[in-house]
């Protein structure tokens, strides 16, 4: 009773069904048929792990309809609005076994698959009074509604399934304690150090022989520390939960067959906790007002006796401790060596290094001598010049010894104030602790320093008439015919006596 629509086809038999800007047949709602709640369990599993119900939610109704045979299935039906969302949901209501229609009101055909790229349409339609009537090219059948499935409801009644792995995840915690706990839990948390937010909610009495509402702490932890998790989720009458959406959580260790996050169902002001083990679910229609953890902490006092403060009777400056400066050596790597002593000794080597410095090197690097040997600084870098005690400047105008440090650790700032230097003088303490001040005027360019003063011969100019006397040489040039080497001269005989050689051979001891 379905044909498949043609390209350009505009006349359609079915009512309320018409063709988009694709040429595809499509009506004002779409639905899907499934055999069993399972199915639609699977089906809303499937789709909400790459796409948000968001856009459904408005239109989205889920009811339990009954055949003539008195089979009941799932329906699902939504505002159509596109073809690219029915392909979404076509798509994934055959992964699940489902099938997919389209239609305005009662009637649904089959919505298109890749043996009718445009669709189908009814042939004849049945003259019936059911809620729907729907049209497949494998069965036609018409179907009563028994009855509407909230979708909150339905994933309320969901039960988590056991998944340990949660336990280990990242991400904030609310945990749930009885009343008995709630007091020892919180001064834990605050021992710990670990932040968080804590209310108390109520909830109806479980029974009649209950005599009051039950009241039971709750604690939001941004960040529960990873050796607290298994803790929290073997202790009796503490319950933890992960936050699986906006208004809802789940329970640690446990994981909800549907994603809600892509559900939006539950009210974000409001909290629905999902338990595991088939346990119902506890819900608060607002969130309590919560405070910081710390602000219900133990509180102790003081005895009462010697409640006055001790004045003190006088106040003076603490007695000077003065221990002497060492140098030591440090583990850590070597940063910021940008200068170097050469000792007296060894002068005539860096004479001869001078010949292979290079051109930066050489402009980069002031020099200044003194008795105690020569103090060379490049705020570049002075690893090129590969000789004397390599310092490291710890401070601006203060040097030491590249791979030690200086003992008491003491601030640079302080040591540089402690030494008394003025700012004029460039500071090196050795590895004996000996401080050397050498003054900044002392330092002059490397360059200008190294090279000495080298001889010169004076030279007198002869005039320039000597030379242009010399007569001109005068080139000439000649054809040379048709046959050019008929004019070449042959070359001369040997003189008589001289021994003939083979070609490509030469005189021995030539």
């Amino acid at each position: 009773m379905l044909e498949r629509i043609a390209l350009h086809q505009t006349r359609l038999r079915t009512p309320g069904l018409g063709l988009e800007g694709k040429g595809v047949a499509l009506g004002a709602k779409g639905l899907v048929l499934l055999p069993s709640l399972d199915r639609l369990v699977a089906w809303l599993s499937v789709y909400t792990r790459e796409h948000s119900l968001e856009d459904l939610m408005p239109s989205l109704q889920i009811q339990i309809v009954r055949s003539k045979l008195g089979t009941r299935e799932i329906t699902l039906s939504f505002a159509a609005e596109s073809s690219d969302r029915m392909d979404r949901v076509a798509e994934t209501a055959r992964l699940v076994g489902g099938f997919t229609f389209t239609g305005t009101s009662r009637h649904f055909v089959q919505y298109r698959d890749a043996a009718a790229p445009f669709g189908y349409d009814a042939t004849q339609l049945l003259s019936t009074d059911a809620a729907l009537a729907l049209y497949h090219d494998r069965f036609t059948q018409v179907y009563e509604v028994d009855k509407d499935v909230g979708l909150r409801a339905l994933l309320l009644r969901l039960m988590p399934h056991v998944d340990p792995a949660t336990i280990e995840d990242s991400g904030p915690r609310i945990i749930v304690a009885e009343q008995g706990l709630g007091p020892a839990l919180i001064h834990y948390f605050v021992r710990s150090r670990v932040e968080g937010e804590v209310a108390v909610g109520e909830w109806p009495p479980e029974s009649a022989f209950d005599e009051g509402p039950t009241r039971r702490y709750i604690l939001r932890i941004p960040d529960l520390p990873q050796r607290m998790r298994p803790l929290m989720a073997k202790t009796p009458g503490i319950t933890t939960f992960l936050p699986a959406g906006p208004g809802v959580a789940v329970e640690m260790g446990y994981r909800h067959p549907v994603s809600l996050r892509a559900c939006p169902v539950f009210d974000p002001n409001g909290l629905v906790l999902l338990r595991g083990r088939g346990d119902e679910a506890w819900s608060l229609d607002r969130t309590p007002q919560m405070g910081d953890l710390r602000a219900f902490a133990r509180v102790e006092l003081r005895t009462t006796e010697g409640l006055d403060e001790i004045k003190a009777e006088g106040t003076h400056l603490p007695d000077p401790v003065r221990v002497p400066l060492r140098i030591v050596p440090s583990p850590a790597p070597f940063r910021n060596v940008t200068a170097t002593w050469i000792e007296p000794a060894q002068l005539s080597l860096l004479r001869r290094i001078a010949y292979a410095l290079p051109h930066q090197t050489i402009l980069r690097t002031q020099i200044a001598v003194t008795p105690k040997g020569a103090f060379l600084r490049s705020s570049a870098g002075i690893e090129a010049v590969p000789l004397g005690t390599f310092f490291v400047e710890i401070h601006p105008g203060l040097y030491i010894p590249a791979g030690y440090d200086v003992t008491p650790a003491v601030a640079p700032e302080v040591l540089y104030r402690a030494l008394g230097a003025s700012p004029s003088q460039i500071l090196f303490i050795d590895t004996n602790a000996w401080a050397m001040a050498v003054e900044e005027s002392a330092f002059s360019p490397l360059e200008t320093a190294m090279l000495e003063a080298q001889s010169w011969e004076p030279l007198v100019a002869e005039s320039i008439e000597r030379a242009l006397e010399e007569a001109p040489i005068d080139l000439k040039l000649e054809p040379l015919g048709v046959f050019a080497l008929s004019q070449v001269a042959p070359p001369e005989p040997p003189p008589q006596g001289t021994p003939q050689l083979p070609p490509g051979t030469t005189p021995q001891g030539s």
